[in-house]
């Protein structure tokens, strides 16, 4: 037993946190059904995400996609489309690969064993412990922010949890801690402990179900727990983009490299630039140099966009073709009616909003 664990209730902790899951826990799309594939599905979407954003998500996706041999072989913009606005979009694209790996290698059916499970392209140690306890009933450990922040203010950890060193640490415990019973009650009863009750900040202490056994509650110091270093601060980047129309009214979209932040998303063509005042000069060398001779107009409007570790500042300009249309990029000319195909970063689809609303 793991030495955090060595005078601690552990039975007492699981009955109650189980029996407090199974009467409270929120009704949410993916509890619907114990299938893999959806648990899978919905493990994934969450991730970084919260669950009022998913939900809709979630919902539109099982429509689309509604088994897994449907996502292995969907066209990717497809995809792409379904997961639009949710971010992370490597995320998606290796759900689909693991989504074929499935198909191909295991008979559809998802591994229902760690090892096997761990191959799984994107299935890293959390979300195999999630499918496996959820969908099979496995006691294996599940370790995400929330599970973190409960069990280092029940067992009182002061390790950084930023750090890989603690969630191995955490998955240690929880192997001996987690319920042997129900692992799947205790497993999502930690998550939605930490997601309604003990919270980041003001946790709810007089309503949670295992408060006995917290011992930075006993000691009053569950508000400084969990130790979290703080990320580093988000770089700014200066950007141009251009709205580029030809003769016959229609707009210029490309396709993004293939890896990077936001592979293989739709976008408008765009530079990253050194000065506001010069864009103009610098977007129309830029495209010269890819064989889109254009000219340049107004600037007709600014977006700002903000990643976890990078923030886009965009500013967007007209312009019109002059003459060849031959161009280097891996781009398209498309009518604006037409755009709402295409997988769009958010950044980008405020850009639609404003050329619908110019159009008006």
């Amino acid at each position: 037993m793991h030495e955090q664990l060595r005078e601690f209730n552990i039975d007492g902790f699981q009955d109650n946190l189980v029996s407090w899951f199974t009467l409270h826990q929120r009704s949410l799309p993916w509890r619907e059904s114990k299938d893999a594939y959806r648990v899978w599905v919905s493990e994934i979407m969450l991730q970084q995400t919260r669950v009022d954003t998913v939900i809709p998500y979630y919902q539109a996706f099982m429509r689309e996609f509604p088994t897994l041999e449907e996502l292995a072989y969907a066209e990717e913009d497809r995809i792409l489309k379904a997961w639009e606005g949710l971010g992370y979009y490597s995320r998606v694209r290796n759900l689909q690969t693991a989504a074929r790996q499935v198909v191909e290698e295991y008979a559809g059916q998802v591994p229902s064993s760690l090892a096997e499970i761990s191959k799984l392209k994107g299935v890293g140690p959390y979300t195999a412990g999630a499918i496996l306890s959820i969908a099979y009933g496995k006691p294996e450990p599940a370790v995400d922010g929330n599970v973190m922040r409960v069990l280092s203010r029940v067992l009182m950890i002061d390790a950084d949890i930023a750090k890989v060193s603690t969630r191995k640490l955490f998955e240690a415990i929880l192997y001996d801690l987690v319920s042997k019973k129900d692992p799947s009650a205790f497993n999502q009863g930690l998550m939605e402990l930490g997601a309604l009750i003990c919270t980041p900040t003001s946790p709810g202490c007089l309503l949670c179900p295992v408060r006995e056994y917290c011992q930075a509650n006993q000691a009053g110091i569950q508000e400084s727990l969990p130790v979290k270093s703080k990320k580093k601060k988000a770089k700014a980047k200066q950007m141009a983009a251009v709205i580029i129309r030809n003769q016959a009214g229609e707009v210029l979209i490309e396709k993004r490299p293939d890896k990077g932040l936001l592979a293989r998303m739709w976008q408008f063509p765009n530079i990253e630039t050194t000065k506001i005042e010069t864009q103009p000069k610098e977007l129309k060398e830029a495209l010269a140099e890819d064989n889109v001779p254009v000219n340049i107009g107004e600037k007709v409007q600014q977006v700002e966009h903000v990643f976890s570790h990078l923030i886009w500042s965009i500013s967007v300009y007209e312009a019109n073709t002059v003459g060849n249309t031959n161009f280097n990029r891996e781009g398209r000319w498309v009518k604006v009616s037409e755009l709402e195909q295409y997988p769009f970063p958010v950044s980008h689809q405020k850009i639609i909003e404003e050329i619908k609303r110019r159009q008006v």
